[in-house]
């Protein structure tokens, strides 16, 4: 259908400009947050930040197990639909989500909103302040399961523009009430301050639900144009009942929600263990406490940092393999796949590299923590195979197999506490000894998703681009280490050192992998926006070859 190929580019690059989208939206949303903290922290001061933040995990919670995972089992349901042009199917499978989305956004409202007073009486929550902040949050569970599906909706059509700015009105309403309320309840005592600022997940959940039901009227209008022919019930769609349509989507939900909530127990698994056996290293409760936070507080966050794109190409990849898995297109599952896994090795060698050889220095700059330094930089190992394994995850989720990735990140888990417990007691370690854990965590859930992505399509990493690309990275670090070197001996700024030596290991890196052969043409070119003009740069310099 020609008008419907007048939407969109090809279907390739099609999720990398929805990874391109989801990138810059989260690089955004994290900006406004921290600017949001220093602002929030100014008013609230540390004890009205610690009263939002005892509700905080609470809520967290809430949406957790009220959500997660309904966004990836509509996702892929919607797309299944619309690649077999049964889009009747498609909207009757939102409909039914909403539905469930309703009766779970206020059971889990209600069950916040009620459970307030008596995790207070159990001294779960340890502050009685912190009640008020529990209930003005409880609202916003509501709204945000309803935010859940109609993103999952979306990206099925494989639309992730509506996702990103949703996010971004969402933060910036989110940022501004948090401020202004915190400010105008101050008067009437922190836990009035700190409720004040809790009722800023519910400005920004209500906005950006409002975001998005502009865009489901544009796709409306879309369908209604180009899919005209395709509105009635198909007989497949006919038969299926709305009963096995939720068993469906809590098939597909269920395993990505306990995975969700798999994070915050691993890191309450850290925060049991890991400060513990660095008492046993030998470290004083303090020490350990400090050594603990350069972890959890700096190192974890810069990694995060690090793997935004793959994060976001986690997300465009399930919808897009979904669809190639409905119409039986299984090369253009491998091509995908392949494409998914160079584009994450391109990525996150070059900031392994970067957090790697400047870990003391960016600690410094960024944290004023150069003792945070041995964290980071053992972290650094992290970068790559987290970027692995989130982008493996997709694949599997694409294909149906939500399950497998929830199994391979408990095993991953109990990998993780062993070595927690084994390393982190060693003098020789100490907190590298569980920045190793977090690597190892990593590593065993994505060489895992590998084995099994291998299983279902054939796919295993082609070791000739990933040799160019470990090649390319290895010029990198040399370049980065001699201009870091020799600056901060010649001219002593750490600044000028830093981001010197990242500006031009950055544009070795690129050089390198060009002229190697590690970066494609072809993948270079569906990068939106940049990608057909650094081709073009590269083939009139004589890189590529036409």
């Amino acid at each position: 259908m020609t008008e419907i190929k007048s939407d969109s580019q090809s279907k390739s690059e099609k999720f990398l400009k929805g990874t391109f989208i989801l990138t810059v939206a989260s690089f955004v949303v994290k900006v406004i947050g921290s600017l949001n903290w220093i602002f929030v922290s100014r008013i609230l001061g540390g004890e009205g930040i610690g009263l939002y933040q005892m509700a905080f995990p609470i809520y967290f919670f809430a949406i957790t197990i009220s959500q997660a995972g309904v966004p990836v089992a509509i996702s892929i349901i919607t797309a299944e639909r619309v690649a077999l042009n049964d889009i009747f199917g498609a909207r009757r499978v939102f409909k039914i989500s909403l539905g469930l989305m309703l009766a779970t956004g206020i059971f889990f409202s209600l069950m916040t909103y009620f459970s307030a007073q008596w995790l207070i009486d159990l001294n779960l929550i340890r502050d009685a302040r912190a009640y008020k902040s529990v209930v003005a949050l409880a609202p916003t569970v509501f709204f945000v399961t309803f935010l859940a599906a109609s993103r999952g909706y979306l990206q099925g059509w494989q639309r992730m523009t509506p996702t990103a700015v949703s996010q971004i009105v969402e933060q910036i309403f989110r940022v501004i009430v948090m401020v202004v309320l915190a400010g105008l309840f101050l008067p009437y005592g922190l836990d009035w301050a700190a409720a004040g600022a809790s009722l800023g997940a519910l400005a920004g959940a209500v906005t950006g639900l409002i975001v998005l039901i502009y865009f489901h009227i544009k796709l409306n209008k879309f369908i209604e144009k180009n899919y005209a022919g395709h509105l009635d019930p198909t007989p497949q769609s006919e038969k299926e009942s709305t009963s096995s349509i939720i068993k469906r989507i809590f098939k597909l939900a269920l395993p990505v929600s306990v995975a969700s909530i798999m994070l915050p127990v691993v890191s309450n698994l850290d925060l049991m263990i890991v400060p513990q056996r660095l008492e046993v290293a030998g470290y004083s409760v303090r020490q350990a406490t400090e050594l603990f936070g350069y972890l959890n507080g700096m190192a974890v966050p810069l990694i995060n940092l690090a793997t935004i794109l793959t994060a976001s190409l986690a997300i465009s990849i399930v919808p897009s393999i979904s669809e190639a898995r409905a119409l039986k297109d299984t090369a253009r599952i491998f091509r995908q796949t392949a494409a998914a896994v160079r584009i994450s090795n391109f990525v996150c060698f070059p900031a392994f590299v970067i957090i790697f050889f400047l870990a003391t220095p960016i600690s410094s700059l960024i944290y004023n923590a150069p003792g945070a330094g041995p964290a980071v930089m053992i972290s650094a190992v992290s970068i790559i195979l987290l970027g692995l394994h989130q982008v493996s995850t997709g694949v599997l989720q694409g294909l149906g197999h939500t399950t497998i990735p929830m199994v391979n990140m408990v095993l991953a888990a109990i990998a993780k506490v062993v070595l927690n417990w084994t390393l982190t007691a060693m003098p020789e370690f100490g907190i590298m000894g569980a920045a190793w854990a977090t690597a190892a965590d990593m590593g065993v859930a994505a060489f895992i998703n590998l084995y099994f992505i291998y299983k279902y399509i054939g796919y295993k990493i082609e070791l000739i681009q990933l040799l160019k690309t470990i090649g390319s990275a290895a010029v990198m670090a040399a370049v980065v280490k001699f201009f870091y070197d020799f600056t901060i001996i010649k001219f002593g700024s750490e600044i000028f050192s830093t981001f010197g030596a990242i500006f031009f290991g950055a544009l070795v890196y690129v050089a390198a992998t060009a002229l190697t052969g590690g970066l494609l043409k072809s993948d270079l070119e569906r990068i939106p926006m940049i990608g057909r003009h650094c081709a073009n740069f590269f083939r009139r310099i004589g890189i590529f070859k036409d």
